[in-house]
């Protein structure tokens, strides 16, 4: 009986931890703004994460690289194919911003899922992947469309806005409105899958044993990379589009 309840006790903590809580949020208030306190806590931890391992990566670069310096390498040359694919041979300026969409939101989504975020309490709300909260994924979309805009704009000037009224200015709306969807697609895209894999888990722990949801955990792992490749890929599809200047 009590090795029952010893069981059912963990269970319950492991369903605990679990839980996913919506619509609820610890803010601070900065300047006169009200800030979800809970997604600028994890974001720092993913900054910090990205930037130890960037001193990691420089601090003692070899001729013949060793093994953390190979990994280092594998990914920026991951990135820099990335953007050469999708923007062409003008990719060399963009790969900065690619790859800093690319690892923020690979490493915020890993984070998620590997960080026992959920064991510090909060007041209100609950710590989560950044890339949990829309605003956090808002504002990547929006920084995506303006890097998108500067690159059309950077290259051809005021004769970049010439692309809406072709092949016939009828099409101005439709091609209006297809710039406003991007931002958005990329946002919901995003925000959307990770949360549904938060929710899967969750609903899988209330259901069946702790044996089967552990797989999806991976799985979730593997999604959650596949989740910031896709936006960086299409970032830099939308990149190359308006340098470009067709659809």
């Amino acid at each position: 009986m009590n090795v029952l309840l010893c069981s059912i006790n963990t269970l319950k903590r492991l369903y605990d931890i679990s839980a996913v809580e919506v619509g609820q949020h610890f803010y601070w208030q900065i300047g006169g703004f009200q800030v979800h306190a809970q997604v600028l806590i994890t974001s720092w931890v993913v900054i910090a994460i990205l930037l130890v391992s960037a001193i990691i990566a420089v601090r003692n670069p070899q001729t013949i690289p060793t093994d953390g310096q190979n990994f280092f390498e594998y990914v920026l040359e991951f990135i820099r194919d990335v953007s050469k694919t999708q923007i062409g041979e003008e990719y060399g300026p963009w790969v900065p911003f690619i790859g800093t969409m690319f690892l923020f939101i690979f490493v915020s989504n890993w984070s998620g899922a590997l960080l026992p975020w959920k064991i510090i309490q909060l007041p209100h709300g609950e710590l989560a992947a950044p890339t949990n909260d829309i605003n956090t994924t808002v504002a990547l979309a929006l920084l995506t469309s303006v890097a998108y805009f500067y690159a059309g704009l950077s290259k051809k000037g005021l004769s970049y806005f010439g692309k809406y009224i072709q092949p016939t200015p009828i099409l101005l709306p439709i091609n209006i409105l297809e710039d406003f969807t991007k931002p958005l697609s990329l946002s919901f895209r995003l925000f959307g899958n990770i949360l549904a894999d938060e929710l899967v888990v969750v609903v899988l722990v209330s259901l069946v044993p702790l044996v089967v949801p552990i797989p999806v955990m991976f799985l979730g792992l593997f999604t959650s990379g596949i989740q910031a490749l896709i936006f960086a890929t299409l970032a830099a599809a939308y990149i190359g589009e308006s340098m470009e200047g067709h659809h």
